[in-house]
């Protein structure tokens, strides 16, 4: 009996039912629940939103899971359904080839810029508080650095020292996001190429400024730069055990984490609310949220999650996500997020 029904399976393809019976076997599941990815630095802000949501209004709680900036693009952009994230957190804007991926698969987007966010170098409290400056961060982990003759060779700095005879007598090491993060992307735009631009050497050997921002932007791989996955919580607990160590992460985590770790002074520049909205702590990027258009009408409470994150009573200069360390936008940048809005919505 089970080789007959198994000949007539054969026999009698689905095909034969019908259209509609066939593709139901392969449709992808429906879902209820909002699904955001991205950022580890903008995880904690948007995790915050998402329980509040869950709390005050009719629908589930969105599931927020922290991938990357590069990779929560990559999951966006791949397409339209059921199994396609809603939102992208993003810790830098979105690149041209990230449109262009979307743009091929059918998916527009929506942006949505929550507010500031500074980039921090920190190390243990109980160890001396370092006042860096970016050049020094540059020469630190560049793989190529000026020698004597002005040549550009392979990095040869092995202590802070070696740099600047008034920083610590320590190794450089330091703990860092990988390649698919927006934290090292915003690091290397902010720091490493505008640092290079500035430095004659490098000007003098790489004269084409697309070929030096290229050159500029590789950092050393002989293991004083140490790459410490994406989420930026890993980074902050190998402080607590590497004490000699610095680390690269977003400011939210350092406020989080006062009690253990302190950040560098950049350029005699303390990272406070007030310096990066003032953007006079250099190392500071704005942070974005981007929402699929075409999934308003297929994933429930969609268009009421948008609302939530642009209310002013979250991102406002009283919103809640102050709590939680975001610096908030002027109020002429809120006026222009709430206008585009207007547009899309």
């Amino acid at each position: 009996m089970l080789r007959l029904s198994f000949l007539f399976i054969i026999l009698f393809p689905f095909s034969a039912l019908g259209d509609d019976f066939a593709s139901s076997l392969f449709k992808p599941k429906m879902r209820s629940h909002i699904q955001i990815v991205g950022s580890s630095t903008v995880y904690p802000f948007i995790a915050v939103v998402a329980e509040s949501f869950g709390r005050e209004s009719n629908f589930k709680t969105p599931i927020v899971e922290s991938t990357g900036t590069g990779g929560g693009f990559k999951l966006f952009c791949s397409g339209v359904g059921y199994e396609f994230p809603d939102f992208i957190n993003a810790s830098r804007r979105i690149k041209n080839s990230e449109i262009e991926k979307c743009r091929s698969n059918q998916v527009s987007f929506g942006e949505i810029k929550i507010g500031y966010d500074g980039i921090v170098l920190a190390n243990a409290q109980s160890k001396i508080q370092f006042n860096l400056s970016a050049q020094q961060i540059f020469l630190a982990l560049a793989e190529k650095v000026p020698n004597s003759n002005g040549e550009l060779v392979d990095n040869f700095y092995k202590k802070w020292s070696d740099i600047n005879a008034n920083l610590p007598q320590t190794q450089i090491a330091v703990y860092g996001p990988p390649s698919t993060s927006g934290t090292r992307d915003a690091f290397v735009e902010l720091v490493m190429i505008d640092s290079c631009d500035k430095n004659i050497f490098f000007v003098k050997n790489y004269p084409d400024q697309k070929i030096r921002h290229k050159k500029c932007q590789i950092i050393r791989s002989d293991g004083a730069f140490i790459e410490a996955g994406e989420n930026d919580n890993l980074i902050v607990q190998k402080l607590k055990n590497d004490k000699n160590a610095l680390g690269i992460f977003g400011y939210s985590f350092l406020q989080e984490n006062r009690q253990t770790i302190q950040p560098a002074l950049i350029d005699g520049i303390y990272p406070t609310l007030q310096n990066i909205a003032s953007r006079s702590y250099k190392i500071s990027r704005p942070l974005y949220v981007y929402y699929k258009k075409e999934h308003r009408k297929l994933i429930s409470g969609m268009s009421e999650f948008i609302a939530e994150i642009a209310s002013r009573n979250t991102l406002g200069n009283e919103g809640y996500l102050l709590q939680t360390g975001l610096i908030p936008l002027s109020n002429q940048e809120i006026e222009l997020m709430e206008a585009e809005l207007r547009k899309n919505l």
